[in-house]
C-alpha cells in the first residue's frame, strides 16, 4: 500500500509522451524523404532516435532529481526540438537542390550542427537540473546574475556591425563563422533577478499614491525600477534596432512587477511608457523610421528590405489550411528560414491547422508552467516560474506576429524549434529550472504540518471541523 499523503509522481507517463513524440517526429522525417527523395534514407531513424535519447536521458535525470515534476514539460519539449530538426533538415534539401539549379553546391549541413547544440543542450539541462536541488538558492546570486544579464545584453550594441548585426538587428555575436545570441541567456539571468528583487521590494512597490480614475497609481519615488527597465529597453531598441527584444525584457518585468504587487497601474504605466518609447525613437532616430517604413510598406521593397518577409506571407498564402505537404513547398526560397523564419516553413507546408497544432504545444507547455506558479508555495518560486514562462510565450507571440507582419521582423528564434545554438542551449536550461520548481511545487511534504510555533511554544492545529472550533 502507498503511504498517506505519497502522490504518484506520473513519471510513466511522461515517458509514455516521449515515445509518442519520437513517433510523431518518425512520421515527420519519412514524409519528408519520400516526398523529395521518393525513397527513405538514414535519416528517417537518425533524427528520432536522437530525439529518443535525449528524451531517454533527460527522463532518466528527472526520475532521479525531480520525480515529482510536471509530465509534460519534457516531451512537449521534446516534440517541438524533434519537429525543429526534421524542418531544417528538409530546408537543407530545399537548399541543395535550389544550388544544384543554379550551378553551384550547397555545403551547409544545418541538420547535423543542431543536432550537436541538442546535445550540448542536454548537458546544460543535466547540469542545471542536478546541480540545483533547490531553486531558492538562486536568489543569493541575484545581482551577479543581472550584471552578467545586462553585460550580455548590452554586447551586441557596443560591437561593432559586421559582428553582430544580422538583417539590421544587432542581437548577435558572430565571430569565426559561429554566431550566437547572447540575449537568451541574459532572459533567463534577469528574470532570475527580477524575481528576486521584486520579492525583496514587493512591500514598498505595492504602496499606492494618488488615485486617479479609480485607478491606484503607484508613488513618484517608487517609479525607479520601472524607469530604468524602460531606458534599458529603449537603449536596446535604439542601438540594436530590434523591437522584438526590447518589447521581451520591459514587458516580462513589467508583468513580474504586476503579479509581485498586484496593481494593475504598473501594466498602464509601463504601456505608456514603452508605446512612447517608441513613437519618441521613430521621431529621432532614423534606422528605426526605416524600419517601420519597410514594416508598413513591405510590398514597395520587395527586391530589397522586404525580400525576407514578403517570401514569407507568399509562403503561408501558399500553404492556405492545410499546406502543401512537408517536403512539397519552397520554404527554403525565405531567407534564413531555419531560424528566424521557421514558423512560416511549417506554416507552408503544413497550413494553417498544422501550424495550429505546432502552437497548441507550446500552450501546453506555457499552461503548464502557470499553473506550476500558481502552485508553488514560496514568492520566489511563483515569481520565477511565471517569469520564465512569460518570457517564452512573448518570445513566440513576437516571432509569430513577425512573420505575419503583425509586428516588424525581429531576428529573434523560435524557443526549442529554430535552428540556433545559443537558443537550444538556454531553453534547455529554461526547461530544467521549470522543472525544478515543478518538483517543488508537487512534491508532498515530508512531513505534515501539526504545530505552529509561537512566542509562548507550539500551538497544535486541530482538524477542521473538529469540536474544538475551525483551524
Amino acid at each position: 500500500m502507498s503511504r498517506p499523503n505519497q502522490l504518484p509522481t506520473r513519471r510513466g507517463t511522461e515517458l509514455l509522451f516521449v515515445v509518442a513524440a519520437t513517433l510523431i517526429v518518425a512520421c515527420a522525417e519519412a514524409f519528408v524523404e519520400i516526398t523529395r527523395n521518393s525513397e527513405l534514407s538514414s535519416h528517417v531513424a537518425t533524427y528520432p532516435l536522437v530525439v529518443l535519447g535525449i528524451g531517454l536521458v533527460c527522463h532518466l535525470a528527472i526520475r532521479r532529481a525531480a520525480r515529482y515534476a510536471d509530465p509534460l514539460l519534457l516531451p512537449c519539449a521534446v516534440l517541438l526540438v524533434g519537429l525543429g530538426l526534421v524542418m531544417i533538415h528538409r530546408l537543407d534539401l530545399g537548399l541543395a537542390q535550389q544550388a544544384a539549379e543554379n550551378g553551384t553546391t550547397y555545403t551547409g549541413v544545418a541538420a547535423a550542427s543542431q543536432v550537436v547544440w541538442a546535445f550540448l543542450g542536454l548537458a546544460v539541462f543535466l547540469v542545471v537540473l542536478l546541480v540545483i536541488r533547490d531553486h531558492r538558492s538562486l536568489a543569493r546570486y541575484a545581482y551577479t546574475l543581472a550584471l552578467i544579464g545586462l553585460f550580455l545584453l548590452m554586447l551586441p550594441a557596443v560591437l561593432p556591425a559586421q559582428y553582430s548585426e544580422v538583417n539590421g538587428a544587432r542581437i548577435w555575436i558572430r565571430i569565426a563563422g559561429f554566431s550566437i545570441q547572447p540575449g537568451e541567456i541574459a532572459k533567463i539571468a534577469l528574470t532570475i533577478f527580477a524575481a528576486s528583487y521584486l520579492v525583496d521590494k514587493r512591500d514598498v512597490l505595492s504602496l499606492a499614491g494618488r488615485r486617479l480614475l479609480g485607478v491606484d497609481l503607484p508613488r513618484g519615488r517608487d517609479l525607479g525600477p520601472v524607469l530604468v527597465a524602460w531606458l534599458i529597453s529603449m537603449g536596446v531598441l535604439v542601438r540594436n534596432h530590434d523591437l522584438g527584444t526590447a518589447l521581451m525584457f520591459f514587458g516580462l518585468f513589467v508583468v513580474l512587477l504586476y503579479v509581485a504587487t498586484e496593481r494593475v497601474s504598473w501594466v498602464i504605466i509601463g504601456v505608456l511608457l514603452f508605446a512612447g518609447g517608441c513613437v519618441l525613437s521613430y521621431e529621432l532616430f532614423g534606422t528605426v523610421k526605416q524600419r517601420v517604413t519597410v514594416w508598413l510598406h513591405v510590398f514597395d521593397y520587395l527586391q530589397d528590405e522586404g525580400y525576407q518577409m514578403s517570401q514569407s506571407l507568399f509562403g503561408l498564402g501558399t500553404g492556405g489550411l492545410f499546406g502543401a505537404g512537408l517536403g512539397g513547398g519552397r520554404p527554403e526560397l525565405v531567407p534564413v528560414a531555419k531560424s528566424d523564419f521557421i514558423l512560416s516553413s511549417f506554416g507552408e507546408e503544413l497550413g494553417l491547422f498544422g501550424l495550429v497544432a505546432i502552437l497548441s504545444v507550446y500552450l501546453i507547455i506555457l499552461s503548464r508552467g502557470f499553473a506550476t506558479a500558481l502552485a508553488v508555495r514560496d514568492s520566489f518560486g511563483k515569481l520565477l516560474v511565471t517569469g520564465l514562462t512569460f518570457s517564452l510565450g512573448l518570445q513566440l507571440f513576437v516571432v509569430a506576429g513577425g512573420i505575419s507582419r503583425l509586428l516588424p521582423e525581429t531576428g529573434l528564434t523560435t524557443p526549442f524549434l529554430s535552428y540556433g545554438g545559443s537558443s537550444l542551449v538556454a531553453n534547455f536550461g529554461l526547461l530544467a529550472l521549470l522543472l525544478r520548481v515543478s518538483d517543488a511545487a508537487r512534491r508532498p511534504p515530508t512531513t505534515p504540518p501539526s504545530a505552529v510555533t509561537t512566542d509562548s511554544g507550539p500551538v497544535p492545529i486541530q482538524a477542521r471541523g473538529s469540536s474544538g472550533g475551525p483551524s
